[in-house]
């Protein structure tokens, strides 16, 4: 059996083979809090492992845990998290068993599409989903709040239609992630509300979320990498931290990128000379394990810096444990690439 819940959510009394922690920065309260609760019930300190999933490994939890799946290839500078998100479902549907190449095509297309007008004008979003599509839901409404301050709400398809739907009127977008349910479409048009069901892959589809979002923010003079009242971190990172331990406890590491070289500091598109991260609309941070090099992108018929992508296969995994499953991510990742551009 396998749970999912938000750390500070954890059901202390139950028994589990695996404890696994993702968190990008390695620094979240909740996430710590957690782990040291369970430290000395766990793996080589007890009965159950533990396991982290993180986007940088220099942070306190390395301390915490018996393994590590480092994506440092997909950490950000940005408080909102795209990237990283998009990276660990991608290999966690792949250690599933799960053939994500067409999931991959349609990321590309939700790349390069043209935002509809519709989209970029609406007042309210209602994401919906079914089944692992549902949390797809739950997490397009966060990047909407928090890149854009757009009002979202998130529920399952079904359960939309009885009290939900009420909110739903003209101007305002019931977004489908994966299948139609047989008979919404006709609900929402009822409504006068605007029915969005690409049909396409979620994650692809949530691709197209991240960048709606920074549209809209820009569009509204916000700035999509620092939402209000947010920090990327809950704790300050601490220098050196996982080095120097006693090597009996030294987490089993799984790499599975390169870190991207950090891009320049440059003015953001509200304040001249205001020092900002890489922008959440690059993109290099709306695919899985992308860098982005030097180039021109355009939402919504506004520049954005670097946003040439160029994917990058992982290194390999380090230590036991290796399997047919890495080999896979890999090549998924090279054809993700595809041949060099010409030029």
């Amino acid at each position: 059996m396998t749970d999912a819940f938000a750390a500070s959510e954890f059901p202390y009394g139950r028994d589990y083979d695996r404890i696994v922690a993702i968190t990008r920065s390695g620094t979240t309260t909740e996430v710590l809090e957690l782990l040291r609760k369970v430290r000395g019930t766990g793996g080589t300190r007890g009965t159950v492992r533990t396991t982290a999933v993180i986007g940088d490994p220099d942070t306190p939890i390395v301390d915490l845990v018996d393994d590590l799946v480092v994506l440092d290839f997909a950490d950000e500078k940005s408080v909102v998290q795209t990237r990283f998100a998009t990276s660990v479902l991608a290999l966690l549907r792949t250690h599933l068993g799960e053939d994500i190449a067409p999931a991959v095509a349609d990321a590309r297309r939700a790349i390069a599409e043209v935002l509809s007008p519709d989209l970029l004008g609406a007042e309210q979003f209602s994401f919906l989903g079914t089944g692992w599509s549902y949390g797809i839901a739950l997490e397009a409404g966060l990047k909407m709040r928090e890149a854009a301050g757009a009002w979202t709400e998130s529920y399952p398809a079904m359960e939309y239609r009885h009290g939900p739907i009420s909110i739903t009127g003209p101007n305002r977008i019931a977004w489908v992630f994966g299948d139609l349910p047989e008979g919404l479409d006709g609900d929402v048009a009822r409504t006068g509300g605007t029915l969005e069901a690409s049909g396409t892959d979620p994650l692809a589809d949530l691709i197209r979320v991240q960048r709606l979002a920074v549209a809209i923010a820009e569009a509204n003079g916000l700035n999509p990498d620092t939402p209000r009242n947010r920090e990327r971190g809950a704790l300050p990172r601490r220098p050196g931290a996982g080095r120097g331990r006693d090597p009996r406890h030294r987490p089993r590491r799984v790499r599975t990128g390169r870190r991207p070289p950090r891009p320049r500091d440059r003015p953001h598109a509200r304040g001249a000379g205001r020092r900002a991260g890489p922008h959440l609309g690059d993109v290099r941070r709306l695919d899985v394990a992308v860098r982005g090099e030097r180039g021109g992108h355009r939402v919504g018929g506004r520049a954005l810096s670097p946003a040439q992508p160029q994917l990058t296969a992982p290194r390999k995994y380090l230590g036991p444990g290796r399997s047919a499953v890495t080999d896979e991510v890999a090549r998924l990742l090279r054809v993700l690439a595809g041949p060099p551009a010409a030029g």
